[in-house]
């Protein structure tokens, strides 16, 4: 018996909905990596980018646990002296709830040129609305807790 090994032309992606109200962000952002690199599939392979695109709505309604919004920090630096910036987690989900999600998902994926063409195939929304409605995508119902 031999690999499956996956190349350009087999390669069969889709396009899901993912709604993030009233979701944790780490686990939504751990289930969409999951789809992202293409690992619920049974042909997935390590080395090619296998994953579906995976459109994010009502970003600017999930959940953080804990102290979160208060304690977690998100740090930026524009690479001139002094150029550091803080922002706390619950500045970020008032005034730009997108990057949050963003940042989360692309935090577990890969860090090299195959994690960026993962990264290409996520689109995050903070409304209900997405422009993306000629791709057909399905709703993907994401059980977490």
């Amino acid at each position: 018996m031999k690999s499956f090994m996956a190349n350009p032309s087999n390669i069969e992606r889709k396009w899901f909905v993912v709604d993030a109200a009233d979701k944790t962000l780490g686990r939504l952002a751990a289930e969409v990596a999951k789809v992202l690199r293409g690992k619920h599939k049974p042909t997935f392979t390590p080395h090619m980018d296998t994953g579906d695109h995976v459109i994010i709505i009502n970003a600017d309604k999930v959940v953080l646990t804990g102290k979160k919004l208060t304690k977690k920090i998100y740090f930026h630096h524009s690479g001139y002296l002094g150029g550091d910036s803080y922002v706390k987690a619950g500045d970020m989900l008032k005034k730009n709830p997108v990057k949050m999600v963003e940042l989360a998902v692309k935090g577990m994926i890969p860090h090299n040129r195959l994690g960026a063409d993962i990264y290409s195939k996520l689109h995050v929304y903070a409304g209900s609305e997405h422009p993306h409605a000629a791709q057909k995508p399905e709703v993907m119902e994401i059980n977490i807790r």
